[in-house]
């Protein structure tokens, strides 16, 4: 996860230049709007909320009936925490350098070849994304984004902060690559996060990747937990009660206009999974800076919907951008927890139909 700077929040702005007058506007009167719209698979109020459904274990997750199918009720993949491992320690190592960064890149397209997948490059001013795309069966439904950046800061090997996310990329790669759904899914492994989002930025400036894009699923430390009481902490000026000071829970943040994207979230949970907190977040974030330091954010500034999944980072591990995010700080069940609830959410994604911009009550 990109670092605590202003600066990072004045790229966003100044990139694109899309926060004028006329958006202001517009965002105010949508966050009026959407203020108290719940975001939850039964109804309610907004805010807050830690949604759990206990269901019976079984090889295969749970089953869901997907928005605007008319198909049976679906059955989701199980992870396999085997394989999210394995791919943690084949990037365990400082991801900081050109040479660093592309001996990365050479895992990541080794495993979606042999995944099934042909994965491209899509290269930058000062880095190398790696994406793929397995189309849908319906053209009309659009695509979802599954993205996680690989590099890391100079001095720290990245297991929580981004292995943990690329290593959920490529399990989904495995277990979602020759399932038949009606959207589209696209990967993408974005370089240079830790130095301004300068990947995700440079992805969603190409017309072409953000084409029938209905949403942006993007993973950012999934892997770390804490369990002493005041060992979880929050950033200011959030909208819903936080739910405990133990940090044993996956956070989804979403912008307010495309709320069917963390409703996904809640719908899929379940018992014996770690308890998901889901955050609305009104004008595009522009009131809590600390949700704009990853590549959901360009998401937002292009009017794609797009939620980050995280562990919450510096406000939860003491080893956020240090020597010590190594695989033996992770917590290998709460790690493979989250990467199933991200599994389960993007597979009830890829099977619905319906839009995913939030309709106002």
């Amino acid at each position: 996860m990109g670092k605590r700077k202003p600066m990072i929040f004045k790229r966003l702005v100044t990139f694109k230049r899309l926060v004028t007058l006329m958006t202001i506007v517009f965002l105010v009167i949508g966050g009026i709007l959407l203020q108290r719209h719940f975001v939850g698979a039964e109804g309610g109020r907004g805010g807050e909320q830690q949604v759990v459904v206990s269901v019976p274990s079984s090889p295969l997750v749970r089953s869901v009936q997907p928005s605007g199918a008319t198909s049976p009720a679906i059955q989701f993949p199980t992870v396999d925490s085997r394989q999210l491992l394995r791919h943690i320690q084949g990037l365990n190592f400082v991801r900081y350098t050109p040479e660093a960064r592309g001996t990365a890149r050479k895992y990541i397209m080794q495993t979606l070849k042999a995944a099934g997948w042909q994965p491209k490059l899509q290269p930058f001013a000062s880095g190398v994304n790696v994406v793929a795309e397995r189309p849908g069966t319906d053209p009309k439904a659009g695509a979802i984004v599954l993205g996680a950046h690989y590099d890391t800061v100079a001095r720290s090997p990245g297991a929580d902060d981004n292995g943990t996310g690329v290593a959920v990329v490529l399990e989904a790669a495995r277990l979602l690559g020759a399932r038949s759904t009606p959207r589209t899914l696209r990967l993408a492994l974005f370089d240079r996060e830790e130095v301004g989002l300068l990947g995700s930025l440079a992805y969603t400036a190409d017309r072409t990747a953000l084409a029938g894009l209905e949403g942006a699923v993007i993973m950012d430390m999934v892997g770390f937990a804490c369990r002493t009481e005041g060992c979880q902490r929050y950033p200011d000026g959030l909208s819903v009660k936080p739910p405990s000071r133990r940090g044993d829970f996956l956070a989804i943040a979403g912008d307010q206009e495309h709320l069917p994207l963390l409703a996904a979230f809640t719908q899929v949970t379940q018992s014996d999974l770690p308890p998901v907190l889901t955050l609305p977040v009104p004008f595009k974030g522009m009131l809590t800076p600390d949700l704009l330091r990853s590549d959901h954010a360009p998401f937002w500034y292009q009017g794609i919907g797009a939620v980050i999944a995280t562990d919450t980072a510096n406000f939860r591990t003491p080893y956020y951008h240090q020597p010590g995010d190594r695989p033996s700080t992770l917590d290998p069940k709460f790690f493979t927890g989250s990467a199933q609830i991200i599994i389960n959410a993007t597979t009830l994604l890829l099977e619905g139909r319906t839009s995913l911009t939030t309709t106002p009550n």
